[in-house]
């Protein structure tokens, strides 16, 4: 097959099996690497010469290396540093020791074992991050602490990568050339950090200032490449050039635009580089060694999570949050696959070994995000205490919610969960607030702020913050997934009451409506509708126009928010046809009314032009009532329609006329 066809059958395959992997919420690592075992020499053989690719996607880790090294923050590690050097450290380097312990038993040499542990203490910074953001869980103990140790994880790579080509090398030569590298490695990094950074600040304002797209990335990536280059000259990885072209970049001004110009390069290349481990995936030599892959695996995880906790446990955390820190991060990583083509470069593990850890890598990446989701029921099978620090919160929250009654749940307490609590305040309103972020909860709490520690996606917690008692919940959850999994534990435990929800843009409306929300809130509506409204009074238009547009925008986008409640004064400014505008009325159904005992379809309520939006029937609000609704002593109907088409209906709803 020619290199044309070739590369035309690999991106038609990754297009295919990376789409399938993206719409089953999987790694696309993993798709990667399954078309590369199926165009590799063990399945069509149709790459049987694989040195020009493997080249080709080694940059793929020189820009991977790259941007770690642009997200290489020394304040940030400053503040993190217990978790980071201290968890961090002692997860892979006991990984390490452990790994090389078991090896040794085992016959490897020490140097294959202390590669491999290398390789099976990474985990994936990816699905992790990924997973921690969705399920809001950035803040959380165990969300800090796993954040912490993938750091140190892509921190560890770096050394990883010089020591792993070295240890192939005999005994005798291997100490010096570790020593060489070390010190070429500390040269270059004094380099970098003492002379490096006010040299590129310096040489990015020029470039910057050519205001060229295309002359910033020719910078960007002859930086990169030219600083691998000089490593790999030095005899160090060209890995680590990147790497460190990244941490001179990372302390200018320039980093979050030079991220985005370099990942399309890093996403395409890591992919091929993917590809090319799993041409080295013999599936049948995989399912001949099922129980060792199996055992691997089980090893993998088992052994990972008892490390992570104990660590965890070392640090001072609480046996819950050591438990949940271990599952995170008990799968495999990424990095692995990186360390284990260094590994095979040097040909440290013996071919089926190879081939056992990198099914056993692919398989716990394919469980990562499982585990994940029973990580709650698993902690509170093993860690029996927990239960107790549940009930506490619990407890806690009903403490807050027992003495209140028609309530609003806000279900997170960010910029727009204050900014809502203040004006519910403001108006005499009680609320109770639920969020996940510990120091946010301590600080408003502090502060007065009926605010508490509690996922909203539990059932547990909003029975505890008194959803049976609650008039409205509101939420204000920036991620859609994230609201849409509060939502169906808010309509499981209350169906009838009415729910407000946040989105970003009008995209997922639909689907939170379908949901069981009675509003959506566009934020793209609300800001262009303020922006429109500052731009037409700049421009001389009157402002009971303006306010007009903006009513009929919200007319079409806001059920619940369709006309006015008009007081006995109106703006002197409008004109008789707007005041014949449609508006929102109250009509209570009195002792006497004649519709009582009626249903909205027998009033035929519609040939009077108004519209029922909405019944409220002892403080419940129904809205969108059906025609079969009948109507009670003492409901209250919300009512659209003009003036006149509102008399008209009242003396239907009163006398039957």
């Amino acid at each position: 097959m020619h290199t044309f066809e070739l590369v035309l059958v690999l991106l038609a395959g990754a297009v295919l099996v990376v789409g399938i992997f993206r719409s089953l919420n999987l790694p696309p690592v993993l798709g990667y690497l399954m078309v590369g075992a199926a165009v590799g020499p063990h399945a069509m053989n149709l790459m049987p010469d694989t040195g020009g690719a493997r080249y080709l996607a080694e940059f793929g880790v020189v820009f991977l290396m790259f941007t770690i090294g642009l997200e290489f923050s020394l304040p940030r590690l400053y503040s993190m540093k217990r978790i980071v050097f201290g968890l961090g450290a002692m997860q892979v380097l006991g990984c390490v020791l452990v790994v090389t312990l078991v090896g040794g038993l085992a016959g490897l040499s020490w140097g294959a074992s202390f590669a491999l542990g290398g390789t099976l203490a990474m985990s994936s910074t990816a699905i992790l991050s990924k997973l921690l953001s969705d399920r809001l869980e950035l803040d959380s103990k165990h969300g800090r602490e796993t954040i912490g140790v993938l750091l140190f994880q892509d921190l560890a790579v770096v050394p990883l990568l010089i020591l792993i080509p070295a240890l192939s090398k005999p005994a005798d030569e291997m100490l010096t050339t570790l020593g060489l590298a070390t010190v070429k490695a500390v040269v270059m990094l004094g380099l970098v950090l003492f002379l490096g950074q006010k040299l590129m600040r310096r040489w990015f304002f020029q470039v910057a200032r050519q205001r060229s797209a295309e002359f910033f990335m020719l910078n960007v990536l002859f930086i990169t490449l030219g600083l691998a280059w000089l490593t790999e000259i030095a005899g160090l990885s060209m890995a680590l050039g990147a790497f460190l072209a990244g941490m001179l970049i990372s302390e200018t001004e320039y980093r979050y635009h030079v991220e985005e110009d370099i990942k399309p390069f890093r996403d395409v290349l890591l992919g091929l580089f993917f590809v090319t481990v799993g041409m080295f995936l013999d599936v049948g030599q995989i399912i001949l060694s099922l129980p060792a892959v199996l055992a691997m695996l089980a090893a993998l995880l088992l052994g990972k999570f008892l490390l992570v906790g104990a660590a965890s446990r070392l640090m001072g955390s609480p046996q819950g949050t050591a438990a949940r820190t271990g599952l995170w991060l008990c799968a495999g990583g990424e990095f692995g696959f990186v360390l284990l083509s260094q590994i095979d470069a040097a040909s440290l593990l013996p071919p089926a070994l190879s081939q056992v850890v990198v099914a056993a890598l692919v398989l716990s990446m394919l469980m990562a995000p499982l585990v994940v989701q029973y990580s709650e029921k698993l902690v509170l099978r093993l860690v029996p205490s927990e239960w107790m620090t549940r009930s506490l919160q619990l407890t806690n929250i009903a403490t807050q919610s027992m003495f209140v009654d028609k309530h609003a749940i806000l279900c997170g307490f960010g910029r727009n969960g204050q900014y809502l609590g203040r004006m519910l305040e403001q108006e005499g309103i009680t609320y109770i607030a639920l969020d996940l972020d510990p120091e946010r909860v301590r600080e408003a709490a502090a502060a007065g702020e009926t605010v508490v520690f509690g996922d909203a996606a539990k059932r547990e917690t909003l029975i505890a913050a008194g959803i049976n008692r609650a008039s409205v919940v509101v939420v204000t959850y920036a991620d859609t997934d994230a609201a849409l999994r509060a939502m169906s534990q808010i309509r499981a435990c209350r169906p009838d009451v009415p729910v407000v929800v946040r989105t970003a843009d009008e995209v997922d409306l639909d689907k939170l409506r379908q949901a069981g929300a009675a509003e959506v809130v566009p934020e793209a509506v609300e800001s262009s509708l303020m922006l429109a409204s500052h731009a037409l009074a700049l421009l001389g238009v009157p402002m009971p126009r303006i306010l007009k547009r903006i009513r009929e925008v919200r007319a079409e986008r806001y059920h619940l928010l369709r006309g006015l409640y008009r007081g006995g004064e109106h703006l002197h400014e409008e004109a008789l046809e707007e005041r014949q505008q449609a508006r929102l009325h109250s009509v209570v159904m009195a002792a006497g009314a004649h519709a009582i005992g009626y249903s909205l379809e027998e009033l035929r309520l519609r040939e009077t032009g108004v519209e029922v939006s909405a019944v409220r029937r002892q403080r419940i609000r129904v809205v969108d009532p059906t025609p079969e609704t009948r109507l009670e002593l003492d409901d209250v109907l919300v009512l659209l329609g003009t003036p006149t088409q509102l008399a008209s209906a009242e003396t239907r709803l009163f006398k039957g006329l």
